[in-house]
C-alpha cells in the first residue's frame, strides 16, 4: 500500500481536478472508511499545490519530489484522525509544512533563489536585486549570480520557521492569514515571525544595499 501511494504522488496532472465542497467531503468519509480510490482522486485535486509548494522551499524538482511524496504519506497515514468539520485544505498544507520544517532542520544548503514579485502592491525587499535574462551583458549576469548565491546563504541561517514563513510570504505569495492556518497559530504571530527573518536578512546583506 506504501508503495502504491508514493507511486500515484509521483503523477502530476496538467491541471487540477475542480471538486464542490460537499464533493470534497464525500471523498474523504470514503478514503477514511478505506476506499482507495476516493484517496487517489484527493491526491488528484491538491497534487500540483503540494508539489508547487515543496519547489518553491527546496527550489530543486528532485527533492521538492521527495517532500511531495513524503507529504501524501503522511497524509494517508494520517487521514483517519482528520476531523470533517474542519478545512481539509487547511489541514493538508499544515502537513506539507511539516514536512517542509523537517527537511530544511536536515538540510543546510540551498541551491538557488529566485526573487520574487510584490505581493499586494508591498514594496518586497529583495525586488531590485538583478535578474539573469540571458539579454543582459556578462558581468552583470555574473554580479546577479553572486546576489543569488549571498541571498541563498542568508536564508540557510534563519531558523526553520523563519525561513519557512519568509518562503511562504514573499516566494509563494501567501497571505499571513493563510500562513498562520497552516502553522496552526495566530496571523500576529506569523507577522512576528516574518519581521524576526527579514531584519535577520536585512543585517546578512547590508552591504548590498
Amino acid at each position: 500500500m506504501e508503495g502504491a501511494c508514493v507511486e500515484l504522488a509521483g503523477k502530476v496532472p496538467a491541471q487540477p481536478v475542480g471538486r464542490s465542497e460537499v464533493e470534497e467531503l464525500t471523498l474523504i468519509r470514503r478514503a477514511q472508511e478505506g476506499d482507495r480510490a476516493s484517496f487517489d482522486v484527493l491526491v488528484r485535486l491538491y497534487d500540483q499545490q503540494v508539489l508547487r509548494l515543496a519547489v518553491q522551499v527546496v527550489h530543486s524538482p528532485e527533492e521538492a519530489r521527495d517532500l511531495y511524496q513524503e507529504a501524501f504519506l503522511k497524509v494517508y497515514r494520517s487521514l483517519h484522525r482528520f476531523r470533517l468539520d474542519a478545512r481539509f485544505s487547511t489541514w493538508l498544507y499544515r502537513v506539507v509544512m511539516n514536512v517542509c520544517l523537517d527537511h530544511l532542520r536536515r538540510q543546510k544548503v540551498r541551491k538557488e533563489v529566485q526573487t520574487p514579485d510584490g505581493q499586494d502592491g508591498e514594496t518586497e525587499y529583495f525586488q531590485t536585486v538583478p535578474d539573469e535574462r540571458p539579454t543582459l551583458d556578462p558581468e552583470r549576469v555574473t554580479h546577479s549570480r553572486e546576489i543569488g548565491g549571498r541571498i541563498a546563504q542568508a536564508l540557510t541561517r534563519l531558523n526553520p520557521r523563519e525561513r519557512l514563513v519568509f518562503e511562504m510570504r514573499h516566494y509563494q505569495g501567501l497571505k499571513l492569514r493563510d500562513i498562520g492556518e497552516m502553522c496552526g497559530t495566530s496571523e500576529q504571530t506569523i507577522k512576528n515571525c516574518l519581521f524576526r527573518a527579514t531584519q535577520k536578512l536585512r543585517s546578512e546583506l547590508a552591504d548590498l544595499a
